[in-house]
């Protein structure tokens, strides 16, 4: 069952907010308030990963981009136990003529601090992103 909640805000800010929300992608304000509430609240609960405590669990995705002939690295990268590696995936983009292989993993905030330095130092590597999964309490799985 839903909740109806409301809040202040400023004229310019009110007037903004359905612009805000279309140009984010949003239908309704519903539920680009929602995300926005709990983007927030994770980002304030745990803050950035570098600066997460070092034994702080994680589970999520890295998203890495680059050219063909490093994949030995990212092969030696999913057989260490630096992180526990759940899904792979790998991916060929034509148009932006690159590949991009995502890796579903959970470890340590410090472990996975020492993989994406790893691997943005690694030639031919052009972007490494983690994706944190939300914080839950229960849930579906």
């Amino acid at each position: 069952m839903s909740q109806i909640i409301t809040f202040s805000a400023d004229k310019a800010f009110a007037n903004d907010l359905d612009n805000i929300i279309k140009k984010s992608g949003y239908q309704n304000r519903s539920k680009f308030m929602r995300d926005a509430a709990l983007y927030y609240a994770d980002l304030q609960q745990r803050g950035e990963l570098a600066d997460m405590k070092d034994d702080e669990i994680l589970e999520g995705h890295v998203v890495i981009y680059y050219q063909h002939g490093i994949e030995h690295k990212l092969t030696d990268v999913r057989h260490t136990n630096n992180l526990e590696i759940s899904s792979y995936n790998h991916s060929c983009l034509k148009h932006s003529h690159s590949c991009v292989d995502v890796i579903q993993c959970i470890g340590t905030a410090k472990n996975y601090r020492m993989v994406i330095e790893q691997l943005q130092n690694t030639p031919n590597i052009y972007k490494v992103q983690f994706v944190s999964a939300p914080i839950r309490e229960d849930g579906c799985c």
